[in-house]
């Protein structure tokens, strides 16, 4: 295992400083914007625009990438969303923050994809799998890590702000000392919406609504903590379990899946994860039990993503699974757009505990569509079912690295379950 980190280390230490960096500051931002007055309405608006930024920057990475190379195009947009951070707290207003999350998101998109594109080009066909479950292992540690840092001062201070700006440019750092050679990068090309419909509606299913339920969850988590009464302590911890939750479970409930039918099993963790969203609204006021119940909700929360990507690979050809699953991924950043906003209206006018009823709402939505059609037929197992791999929302570089671990042998075929006009699913 050392000997497959030593060569990378440069480019996950820098990845990590930059999670660190930018998960602190979308937690600061929420607190932040509670203590200026923000309705929830405004404070969901100003989060959408992350994910705005998302997808935008989905589509001008690899082409500023080609033009001034891997380092340079790190440095640039890192210096950018360094001076963003900063912006946050020199010009407190919505509307402006709004913008800067924007900016933020298409910066991000475009570091990450370096990170990612980077990690893939430089990795063996045969080590892909190991170095992707790495580089998750680095995204979940950094992101419930960072949350720690809410104990050094409030959300009033600029010490946070700063920090999150010395994380940021640090990853800069780290990136531009390494001595790797810089690898060529290839467009991304994304399948029609309507083809991936065709082939598995389910995880056409699972990846919206996972994308509504987790954009609100990144972009108002730390807003419901803080309006059901937790300090800035306890919103670190309500955060960080969330994440740790989400971190544990999703591998079992996705190796589970390998061998089951998993519209069934997107079924399961969509009633799970329903349930465990009540149970955040009914304990929103119960100490010990509300963080009980983070754990719980994010480890089922995480997992939906993941399986539905799984679900897809399933029934796609080898050829087709990086553009597959590009679409599948932009259309999650795109509902992820909406969460937020939409739980934000909710929560303005039916108080903290609408965010939780939101998320057992998309929950449910999504197991009630898997039920429908699983009852329409039993069997869904390909001949040729693919790997599940633990991840998170990340951008379709990295899933380059992906078909060696996913797919199976002979690839992904063989016949699934479908409507009455045997429609594959």
């Amino acid at each position: 295992m050392l000997t497959l980190i030593v060569p990378i280390c440069a480019l996950l230490a820098g990845i990590g400083l930059l999670l660190l960096g930018t998960g602190l500051l979308n937690t600061l931002l929420a607190l932040r914007g509670g203590m200026e007055g923000y309705s929830d309405s405004v404070m969901g608006m100003i989060m959408s625009g992350y994910f705005i930024g998302f997808i935008f920057g989905t589509f001008l990475g690899l082409p500023l990438i080609k033009r001034i190379g891997h380092i340079r195009t790190f440095a640039f947009c890192a210096a950018f969303t360094c001076c963003f951070s900063l912006l946050h707290v020199i010009f407190v207003h919505p509307v402006t923050w709004f913008l800067l999350r924007v900016f933020t998101g298409i910066t991000l998109v475009i570091l990450y994809t370096v990170i990612e594109s980077w990690l893939n080009g430089q990795t063996a066909a045969n080590q892909r799998g190991k170095v992707f479950a790495i580089y998750m292992m680095v995204n979940l540690v950094a992101l419930a890590s960072t949350q720690q840092f809410l104990h050094l001062a409030g959300a009033e201070s600029f010490l946070l702000f700063a920090l999150s700006a010395i994380f940021i440019s640090t990853s800069v750092a780290a990136v531009t000392w390494t001595r790797m050679i810089q690898p060529e990068v290839s467009d991304t090309s994304r399948m029609k919406l309507t083809a991936i419909w065709k082939l598995a509606p389910v995880a056409v299913a699972g990846s919206l609504f996972s994308g509504l339920a987790m954009g609100a969850f990144w972009g108002l988590g730390a807003v419901y903590a803080s309006r059901v009464g937790l300090d800035s302590a306890g919103v670190a911890t309500f955060m960080s379990l969330a994440i740790f939750g989400g971190a544990v479970f999703q591998y079992p409930f996705g190796r589970y899946s390998d061998n089951h039918d998993r519209r069934k099993v997107l079924l399961v963790v969509g009633a799970a994860g329903a349930a465990a969203a009540l149970l955040l609204a009914i304990f929103s006021y119960g100490g010990g039990w509300l963080y009980l119940a983070a754990v719980l909700y994010g480890g089922l929360a995480f997992a939906i993503y993941p399986v539905a990507v799984a679900h897809l690979v399933d029934h796609l050809e080898p050829g087709d699974i990086l553009p597959g699953g590009s679409t599948l991924l932009l259309l999650h950043g795109a509902a992820a757009a909406i969460g937020p906003a939409l739980a934000g209206f909710l929560m303005e006018y039916l108080g903290p505990q609408a965010l939780p009823l939101y998320f057992f709402v998309m929950q449910l939505g999504l197991a009630a569509f898997a039920a429908r059609h699983v009852l329409r037929r039993v069997s869904d197992i390909p001949e040729n079912p693919s790997q599940f791999v633990a991840m998170v929302r990340t951008t379709p570089t990295a899933l380059e690295m992906l078909p060696d671990e996913l797919v199976g042998e002979s690839g992904a075929s063989g016949e699934s379950g479908g409507d009455d006009t045997g429609q594959r699913l």
